[in-house]
């Protein structure tokens, strides 16, 4: 293997013509450097230079990789010095994936001030949810995702091999229309809506309401289901069903026509920020890491 270290040496000794000249230049010894092109004739496998009296001189070998180092030593220097600048958060990338009702409340709050703090630094944002956003960052199409799950989620070891930064504990809170028969009412039970029509959110959410209604002794008629939470906020403002979402998604639209409603039993998801243990290590990615978290605390 050729070493960077010993392509400057011959190229010290081709400009100069002799070891000792090389070795001045260099700032080391004459045997110091005899010793590094000694090493790298015995990498390369063929002899560099011709030693005849005072004249030194390149053999074909020597003249070709002297001719190739000036282009790999500056490649290397070019390179050195990307990775100071992403190490020193000067520069660098990174690439997110956040679930909608996340990218709309803590994702911009935590990029606006990554970009302050570090110009350089370059963020991308696609949506997905979970668990198609885990599934992202296991197969390296991203450095970042945002999560949630469920309080007692049988999945719950979904998550042991990545590292896992926790955001924020988010509620369920109930949606009904603004003339609906409980809308004055503050908190109710879950059994108190079963023979309502329901809208309902990401397959996830679909899920947990399901297993919640079901709890509560009825199957929720689900007559709409989107992804969208201002599409779930406008259904429901029109009279056409009730819903329960998280009060981070709530966050993110103007809810109009609607009453929010404490829904018992309390349902609770954890947001979190999961990264792959080699990533966390990275300082774009620490930093990104650190700003969603203040964000959460905002």
């Amino acid at each position: 293997m050729i070493e960077a270290r010993h392509l400057r040496v011959l190229r010290a000794v081709a400009a100069t013509g002799s070891f000792s000249a090389a070795g001045r230049e260099l700032g080391c010894t004459q045997p110091a450097v005899s010793q590094q092109m000694k090493a790298l004739e015995s990498s390369v496998g063929t002899p560099l230079l011709v030693r005849g009296g005072r004249e030194m001189r390149l053999t074909q070998a020597g003249e070709a990789l002297v001719r190739h180092a000036a282009g790999i030593l500056a490649g290397l220097t070019a390179a050195e010095e990307e990775v100071a600048a992403i190490a020193g958060l000067r520069a660098g990338r990174v690439r997110l994936v956040s679930f909608p009702s996340g990218s709309s409340t803590l994702v911009p709050t935590a990029l606006a001030a990554l970009r302050a703090a570090h110009p350089g630094t370059r963020v991308s944002l696609e949506e997905a949810e979970p668990p198609r956003s885990v599934e992202l960052l296991r197969e390296g199409d991203c450095d970042i995702a945002l999560a949630f799950r469920y309080e007692g989620a049988a999945n719950a070891e979904e998550w042991e091999d990545l590292v896992v930064r926790p955001l924020l504990t988010d509620r369920l809170v109930g949606l009904v229309p603004q003339g609906h028969r409980l809308a004055r009412t503050r908190s109710i039970g879950i059994g108190e809506l079963a023979g309502e029509p329901w809208i309902a959110g990401c397959p996830r959410c679909r899920g947990q309401l399901v297993r919640v209604c079901e709890s509560a002794g009825f199957t929720p008629r689900i007559d709409f289901a989107t992804d969208d939470y201002p599409a779930v906020v406008g259904l429901v403002g029109a009279g056409l069903g009730v819903a329960v979402l998280p009060e981070l998604a709530i966050e993110s639209v103007r809810p109009k026509g609607v009453r929010m409603i404490t829904v018992e039993p309390v349902v609770h998801r954890e947001i979190v920020a999961l990264t792959l243990p080699d990533l966390a290590q990275v300082p774009t990615v620490a930093a990104t890491l650190d700003q969603l978290t203040k964000a959460a605390t905002r």
